[in-house]
């Protein structure tokens, strides 16, 4: 008796064992469900209403001396609800976020490992609580595919990447060890209903994430490791002579950056996705209402060539020509101007304005025709002079465009939060060019107006709606993002002919203005001529009118890689935005206005694809009419063509 007693104990621990290494964590809507496994690894599956979408993933934390994730014993787990209303300082999809989880807290020895589940997505990271500091060797993000997958992917050589490869599609059954890594984002086509985003949040004091292939129909993590030493080898860039063989050095005590992923049945979903801002760590700033987000004229696409009868100078990277762009965008309420390269003597000395541009008298007339001056300069010049951003608060610049980081490794990492904490001590907004992509650093320092990380309109001829129909499904899905969008020369791909200052774009006229209604940025460029701009004073009153900012975002129409139309809110007034591909010679779309206050009737202003545009890129139209709630709108878009509208 005594024995058979002693069995149903040691049956009854043993199931409570299990039961405790098996556990659940369900989105608030029921729908999406992380089963986790806690055996010789942290295991975890993701199924969305019961369909398996990621199977038997894996991770770890390998720190110089330990591997948390290793054969786990769980001390407690605690869980939670939230449901919460954020309010972002610079709202590029919507003014108030719905921050809507459930929570599991696991904890183990000297470390915890934290999962969320929202209704499109699942989030996890790795939460230490040990002494001083602590060498991270590596981290093991391993992700398994039930079926063989489709990938959509950006892939650089290696590590030195400024994130503006063209995106490659490879079935996850293909991608092999040896193959090229890829940056994040990666969207991941089940070729279900499903599609997954992957990407991070909160990165600090760490590197950036990249992902390759196992050959087994899977991918795993890698990082660049941390640099030691350096030299330089030009104005803007320097060679790592000595790397560490750890990826990070940081804080025993901290939390590790969020892995999420964005699961959508819907394209839609991914455009009205906000993950990275709800885990991104709060505002660390006090007085934010000097952040201006705004547009802004740029010189360097169009090769700073204003000309015609207006144009009683010769045109240049000098005074006049620059008081002809601010004079510009007064006319047309832009709030600022860039001046790119050229702007001082030299790249490396911040201090010693060109002469043939007098900077400061440059600021003494844009303040009196109410536009802020912004400064392009290189990282490494910034780096060199870090006093640099006290010095142009007081001369009276507004902004910095910082360029050439090219790496994503921890110092660069920290490099970008020192700046963004620096900038913001002197009132300074920052966009970050040859960088990598936006992973939080905006929602902690909102004077991070924009960032690169983007094949946009500067690669010319490589920059072709056929991959830029991914960026609102993947780039701009995770943060602002600058495009560099206006050009007002547009092509067809197959007559594609473009050098500066006769700059060009592929797509049409009304594809090129339906950009500044898709793509969000803080800083929003208009990258070409301000003589092309007033010869099309139309197209150029509906750009300048387009908010950077805004109250909501509602995705009408969406196939990632095809089409997108969205429909945006700024107070009472409604912009529409369409784009497709090269796929089809047409395509028709049938739009309804329930987005509409249903009280009232409205103006609507129209810029579609004329009727030559299949063949002659710069054929538009422009129309005016009255709608209201509950009717259809029917928008035609020809191959790589767009539409746009305002309606108020």
């Amino acid at each position: 008796m005594r024995r058979y007693f002693l069995l149903v104990v040691c049956l009854c621990l043993a199931s409570l064992l299990r039961a405790q290494n098996k556990l659940e964590l369900i989105s608030p809507n029921g729908e999406l469900k992380v089963s986790l496994n806690l055996s010789d690894k942290i295991y975890y599956s993701i199924d969305y209403n019961g369909d398996v979408l990621l199977k038997d993933n894996t991770l770890q934390l390998t720190l110089r001396n330990q591997v948390l994730g290793q054969n786990p014993k769980l001390r407690r787990q605690k869980r939670m609800s939230v449901d919460e209303q954020l309010t972002p300082i610079v709202p590029l999809k919507y003014s108030k976020v719905n921050n809507r989880y459930n929570q599991l807290l696991l904890t183990f020895k000297d470390y915890a490992v934290e999962f969320r589940a929202f209704d499109d997505g699942v989030a996890y990271r790795f939460i230490t609580s040990q002494k001083g500091d602590v060498e991270v060797m590596n981290e093991e993000f391993a992700i398994n595919f039930p079926s063989d997958y489709l990938l959509h992917l950006q892939q650089p050589g290696g590590f030195h990447t400024a994130y503006e490869e063209p995106y490659t599609h490879v079935q996850s059954n293909a991608w092999k060890p040896e193959e090229r890594i890829a940056v994040l984002p990666v969207l991941i086509d089940t070729q279900k209903d499903y599609k997954i985003l992957i990407s991070e949040s909160d990165l600090a004091d760490y590197p950036c994430m990249f992902l390759k292939g196992t050959g087994t129909n899977g991918a795993i993590s890698v990082f660049p490791k941390a640099p030691l030493a350096f030299a330089e080898n030009s104005d803007r860039s320097v060679k790592i002579t000595q790397e560490a063989d750890y990826i990070a050095k940081t804080k025993g005590t901290r939390n590790y950056p969020w892995r999420y992923f964005v699961i959508s049945k819907n394209d839609k979903q991914l455009i009205e996705n906000t993950m990275t801002y709800k885990l991104a760590e709060k505002n660390q700033l006090q007085d934010v209402s000097w952040i201006k987000p705004g547009q802004v004229s740029w010189e360097w696409w169009n090769d700073a060539s204003p000309y015609g009868p207006d144009v009683n100078f010769v045109s240049g990277y000098n005074l006049d020509t620059y008081k002809y762009y601010i004079d510009f965008a007064s006319k047309f309420g832009i709030p600022y101007i860039i001046m790119d390269e050229g702007w001082a003597k030299s790249t490396r000395d911040p201090y010693t304005p060109n002469p043939k541009v007098d900077l400061h008298e440059l600021i003494r007339y844009g303040k009196e025709k109410n536009v802020g001056i912004v400064l392009w300069l290189t990282w490494l010049t910034v780096e060199n002079n870090f006093d640099l951003f006290k010095t142009f608060n007081e001369w009276g610049v507004k902004g910095l465009k910082i360029d050439f980081m090219d790496r994503s490794d921890q110092w660069m990492v920290n490099f970008y939060e020192r700046v963004a904490r620096e900038a913001a001590k002197h009132h300074l907004f920052v966009d970050f060019h040859g960088s990598f992509k936006p992973a939080g650093l905006e929602y902690k320092y909102p004077n991070v107006l924009s960032y690169e990380g983007v094949r946009g309109m500067e690669q010319m001829g490589g920059c072709y709606p056929d991959n830029s129909l991914y960026l609102p499904f993947m780039r701009n899905a995770v943060g602002p993002m600058d495009y560099t969008p206006g050009a007002m020369i547009s092509m067809q791909p197959n007559v594609y002919r473009s050098e500066r200052p006769n700059a060009a774009s592929i797509g049409t006229r009304a594809y090129q203005l339906a950009l500044f209604v898709v793509f969000e940025s803080g800083l929003q460029m208009l990258a070409d001529n301000p003589t092309l701009y007033y010869r099309n004073e139309d197209c150029t009153r509906f750009i300048t009118q387009v908010p950077v900012t805004w109250d909501e975002t509602v995705a009408l129409e969406a196939k990632a890689g095809e089409y997108v139309v969205v429909a945006k809110r700024k107070g009472d007034k409604w912009f529409i935005g369409g784009m497709t591909n090269n796929g089809e010679k047409e395509r028709e779309f049938t739009i309804k206005l329930d987005f509409l206050n249903k009280d009232r009737s409205y103006q609507m202003t129209s810029f579609e694809d004329g009727i030559n545009a299949g063949r002659q890129a710069m054929d538009y139209r422009c129309k005016s009419s009255q709608v209201k709630a509950g009717e259809q709108l029917a928008i035609k878009m020809v191959r790589n063509g767009g539409f746009a509208a305002v309606i108020e």
